[in-house]
């Protein structure tokens, strides 16, 4: 075998782990892309599942709970009763059209909250939540939490809030199983979301700490009152109009 041969084989083994890292590399920006085109299409498209959905009937499963069923209906915002978005936003995220997907004077006042201790308070928009919610794993994660910014962006860059504030509207869950306002409206008061009166779309705010704890539909004490402080939040906000040029 002659030299030349020898050279081309030790230039073709060292040419291959570089041909490895360059395919590599590559990795992130399909990732990227992927999500873009994700985001676009939802944009039209309604999703029919979200990840909590999923993994939440994943974890009942594993549980042994083989008659947990998901109770799921889409409605466009404008099959909804007026009062349902303003609630969910004045319950939420108050300044839900202002921000771009981050509001930053919230995240200031959670950490002076917290800083002095008690119960801990969140910061997360409704931009947010649909972004962890619809796309992301369930738990806490440095990783977790950059794919939520990510996902926030490009929501923001390619969504318009009325899309937004529709997608969290039918992906929220409301109870145990029952995702989105007319699942929630259909289970607890055998209605649709478009007759949902203010009383009800606060409550139905109210629970959203924690859906599998409280009660829209008997509700206690603690949702009561926070259903009464909710509808007074969306009077001073101006109601629906508050929503309408976003």
């Amino acid at each position: 075998m002659g030299s030349g041969d020898e050279n081309l084989k030790v230039a073709d083994v060292a040419a291959a782990p570089r041909w490895r890292w360059r395919r590599l590399l590559w990795l992130p920006v399909l990732l990227a892309a992927f999500s873009v085109l994700q985001v676009v299409a939802l944009r039209f498209i309604d999703p029919p599942l979200s990840t909590v959905m999923v993994w939440r009937y994943g974890e009942a499963l594993g549980q042994g709970d083989w008659k947990y069923r998901l109770h799921h209906q889409w409605r466009d915002l404008d099959q909804m009763a007026p009062s349902l978005p303003i609630s969910l936003v004045a319950a939420e995220d108050q300044r839900f059209p202002l921000h771009n997907g981050f509001d930053l004077q919230a995240i200031e006042k959670a950490r002076d909250h917290n800083a002095r201790g008690g119960r801990v308070r969140g910061a997360s928009t409704i931009s947010q939540q649909v972004a962890k919610n619809l796309f992301l794993w369930q738990g806490r994660s440095w990783l977790r939490k950059g794919l939520e910014v990510w996902y926030t962006l490009l929501i923001e860059t390619f969504w318009p809030k009325h899309r937004i504030l529709e997608v969290y509207a039918n992906i929220a869950e409301f109870g145990d199983g029952i995702y989105g306002a007319q699942a929630a409206a259909r289970q607890f008061w055998n209605k649709d979301a478009s007759a949902l009166t203010p009383a009800e779309s606060a409550r139905l705010a109210a629970v959203l700490p924690a859906p599998r704890r409280y009660s829209a539909a008997r509700p206690g004490p603690y949702v009561q009152r926070r259903a009464n402080w909710i509808q007074r939040q969306a009077r001073q906000l101006g109601g629906g109009g508050y929503l309408q040029d976003d």
